[in-house]
């Protein structure tokens, strides 16, 4: 194996003018020759071609004439390794305002040169958000039964109760980890040194869960496999079957076992039992069957768009409701909602809505400095155990579920939406400031 240092990727950002941009990220050769390399030998080991023994073909025989299938892997696999998260960890860095997601628009890839993914992005309007924290808020208010006390004390008694029987550290069914996977070459030796992608994984429960049960359940933080997990393989590659060696590290772990206090508080700010018990009757106390909490976030989000208006490019609110129609085609009351006069003009406005939320909390985030760490996304996901508490979360959470069954997700995918609720967070709390006495 080559041991001189692989040079790092490279980002470039081109503004075609006000609303439009390119950006590429490029791949240095050595990383492109590595991985075609690594690809061609796997395809080797399997294919049984006229005139050679299994296995036997010459590595040039096989890299000239698999080279469109190899070249679709390459392609899919560093998309998946390297650019997902790289893409995310720039957009946050250079603090690029969006409209909408980025789109993969085109990917040059031969061997022996650098490659590139170039994508096609919508520039968001900047907002001039000076003042934000001096808006008069006036905050949803709780249901006065003594009834959703008794609820919160009940959840609270039986979370308490529940972590006390946890004995270990183990991670067991239902529980997230965050680990990291570094692809080896056949000697064990990173293929790529210096770097390893990171993500994040809910044990799920089904039968299809079960190779990454088996990884994973009964190991605990600190532990190293070297693996050929197929659940791996399928995850960076679909379109060639690979038998790569990934070393995986697990790095952190949250039990789904019981509810943490100490995650909620930190989430929240809060210091007091007192605090903890109010914040916990949010998602307790509805009116029309919306939560305070809902109520709160949406009458916050309100009072920002109103007082700090922008508009969104046409194209970009299309997008958005092909995306939610998507989501509701899926839905078993699809065809019930579809039959209703204005079902379009509901789509319409939904689309606009959630862009605009997005666009705002993005560059709110970015005018307050807010950063994520391993602690918040803990904090985030822990959210996620209770179908009760996962009603703190507003926007849509990142989906882990294919198929049936639970995958990894990028950890800068979960940055992402994990910064959005921080920074939600961090408005509810100083637009609330006042009424609480803070």
């Amino acid at each position: 194996m080559d041991s001189l240092k692989i040079p790092a990727l490279s980002f470039s950002l081109e503004k075609l003018n006000t609303q439009l941009g390119n950006l590429v990220i490029s791949v240095p050769q050595l990383y492109v020759e590595r991985l075609y390399f690594q690809a061609s030998e796997a395809q080797q080991i399997k294919s049984h071609i006229y005139g050679f023994a299994k296995g036997q073909a010459p590595i040039n025989y096989i890299e000239k004439n698999f080279q469109p299938h190899l070249l679709d892997h390459v392609k899919e696999f560093f998309f998946k390794y390297l650019i997902i998260s790289w893409l995310h960890e720039q957009i946050l860095t250079h603090k690029i305002l969006l409209a909408g997601e980025p789109r993969l628009t085109q990917i040059f890839i031969t061997p022996g040169q650098n490659a590139s993914f170039h994508f096609s992005i919508t520039l968001a309007q900047p907002i001039l958000l000076q003042g934000w924290k001096r808006l008069i808020f006036k905050a949803p208010k709780r249901k006065n039964y003594k009834d959703l006390d008794r609820q919160v004390e009940h959840f609270l008694k039986n979370e308490n109760d529940a972590a006390k029987l946890i004995k270990d550290n183990t991670i067991a069914i239902g529980d997230w980890i965050n680990f990291s996977v570094s692809l080896l070459d056949k000697n064990k030796n990173p293929l790529f040194e210096g770097f390893s992608e990171k993500l994040w994984l809910k044990i799920g429960s089904e039968e299809a869960d079960g190779p990454f049960q088996n990884l994973f359940v009964g190991k605990k933080v600190g532990d190293k496999i070297i693996t050929d997990h197929i659940g791996l393989q399928e995850h960076f590659s679909t379109h060639l079957d690979t038998h790569y060696l990934f070393a995986v590290e697990i790095l952190d772990h949250l039990s789904h076992g019981y509810f943490c206090l100490e995650h909620f508080k930190r989430h929240f700010k809060l210091k007091s039992n007192k605090e903890i018990h109010q914040k916990f009757i949010e998602v307790f106390s509805y009116r029309n069957d919306i939560s305070q909490r809902r109520a709160t976030s949406e009458e916050a989000l309100k009072l920002l768009l109103s007082k700090y208006t922008f508009s969104v490019p046409l194209y970009v609110v299309l997008r958005q409701e092909k995306a939610i129609l998507e989501m509701v085609h899926e839905q078993s009351d699809y065809h019930v909602y579809k039959t209703q006069p204005d079902f379009r003009e509901k789509i319409t406005v939904l689309a606009e809505k959630q862009l605009k939320e997005n666009i705002l909390i993005q560059q709110l985030a970015y005018l307050e400095g807010i950063q994520i760490k391993n602690a918040d996304i803990k904090a985030y996901l822990n959210l996620t155990n209770r179908p009760r508490t996962s009603e703190f979360i507003y926007f849509e959470p990142p989906t882990t579920k294919f198929s049936g069954q639970e995958t990894p997700i990028s950890e800068s995918l979960m940055i992402q939406s994990c910064l959005k609720e921080k920074t939600l967070n961090h408005a509810i709390y100083h637009l609330t400031k006042k009424q609480s006495g803070l």
